[in-house]
């Protein structure tokens, strides 16, 4: 009977101990190393060290999408040039006054002043002789009547309508009433036209030493 009870409480300690072993937690994998333990949550997933590449290589392909274009600037200044032809001495084409400004400048002079200026505006006109003149445009119907210096050099007679850069000296020149009406009765006007003259006639005139015209 003694012998009975103990096979019987050995059995029931191994049958313990057996349920005990086979209880699993699913939670957690558990990994033990030498010194340590290591829990490693094998359900979440991350993809966050891949997020930086993704970015990158978003921002490569629009770098590549839209590039600067440089030679497109340069070829926008080369167009923006303009090449001259130069008459009499070598004269740069940068600080020339405008054709507005030049007429302001010639309002400022009385007959007998001369100043040295350098201005930019388009041919009106050309001697179509010898090229030994022309008259240059200064706005609000205005001209400028261009003689060269010394005689010394022509312009093309087919540079009418050009632009033109002319270096030198401006003066004003004033023919009175008395001697218009005088040239009025030579050249045969009658008295009607002749009484019509009651100002002095102003002209602009040049001297030029140095003329750039465009090609």
């Amino acid at each position: 009977m003694r012998k009975t009870l103990v096979l019987v409480a050995a059995l029931m300690s191994m049958a313990a101990c057996k349920k005990n072993e086979t209880e699993v937690k699913t939670e957690n994998t558990v990994i033990e190393g030498e010194h340590d333990t290591l829990n490693v949550d094998t359900d979440t997933v991350t993809n966050d060290a891949e997020a930086p590449e993704a970015k990158e290589s978003s921002e490569a392909v629009e770098a590549k999408e839209s590039p600067e274009k440089p030679e497109a600037a340069e070829k926008k200044v080369s167009a923006a040039k303009i090449d001259y032809a130069s008459f009499g001495d070598k004269i740069l084409a940068d600080n020339a006054m405008s054709k507005e400004q030049m007429l302001k400048k010639y309002s400022t002079l009385k007959p007998g002043d001369s100043v040295t200026v350098k201005f930019k505006t388009n041919i009106k006109e050309v001697c179509q002789k010898k090229g030994c003149w022309m008259s240059l445009d200064l706005s609000q119907g205005k001209e400028s009547f261009v003689k060269f210096k010394d005689y010394a050099f022509f312009v093309p007679l087919n540079a009418g309508g050009q632009e033109a850069i002319v270096h030198g000296k401006a003066f004003v020149s004033e023919t009175s009433v008395a001697q218009l009406k005088h040239y009025a009765k030579d050249g045969g006007k009658s008295d009607e036209e002749i009484a019509k003259i009651t100002k002095p006639e102003v002209k602009y005139g040049f001297m030029a030493d140095g003329v750039l015209i465009s090609k």
